[in-house]
């Protein structure tokens, strides 16, 4: 697996910098391009989704797809140095992960109440919160977080979206 760039150390890592959103992000692990762990990721969101009744596989990679390009763009845009289109994937899929948890709450539970809502509102925040410190903490972007957050948030949005309905 070394041979095909799939290090589980790293992929560990990375998961659990997503898992522990007040931990120091370290920036020189999130510029390496993995995307083994986000694939993994996509396909354990769709396959929550499934047992929720939901057959989603394609909007589920169509928007990350479509999510990844903007804020690749975005990030271009505002940081000094540049960033790479994978590392972006990587981050963003990475930080798919408590989207996860929310659709495997949706399989039992209905997401449609105020307990629903709060939940969501909550996941998408870790999510968002999550993806805009590890690249802040890789493109050296101090202070920018909030303006990192925002598009992240309503990438996550969409993503809850398709979760609770």
């Amino acid at each position: 697996l070394a041979e095909l760039g799939i290090n589980f150390d790293h992929i560990w890592q990375k998961t659990l910098t997503v898992l522990h959103p007040l931990k120091v992000a370290d920036g020189s692990i999130m510029n390496e391009t993995d995307l083994a762990g986000p694939m993994v990721f996509c396909l354990a969101f769709g396959a929550t989704l499934l047992l929720a009744g939901k057959i989603q596989f394609g909007y589920v990679y169509g928007i990350s797809a479509i999510g990844c390009l903007g804020m690749f763009c975005l990030l271009n845009l505002m940081s000094m140095t540049g960033v790479s289109f994978g590392c972006v994937a990587s981050v963003l899929g990475y930080c798919l992960l408590p989207m996860i948890l929310l659709s495997s709450f949706a399989i039992v539970f209905s997401l449609q109440g105020m307990m629903g809502i709060i939940l969501t509102a909550g996941i998408i925040g870790w999510c968002s919160f999550s993806a805009s410190k590890i690249f802040i903490s890789a493109l050296a972007m101090e202070g920018q977080q909030l303006l990192v957050a925002y598009p992240c948030a309503l990438l996550y949005g969409v993503f809850a979206l398709i979760s609770v309905f």
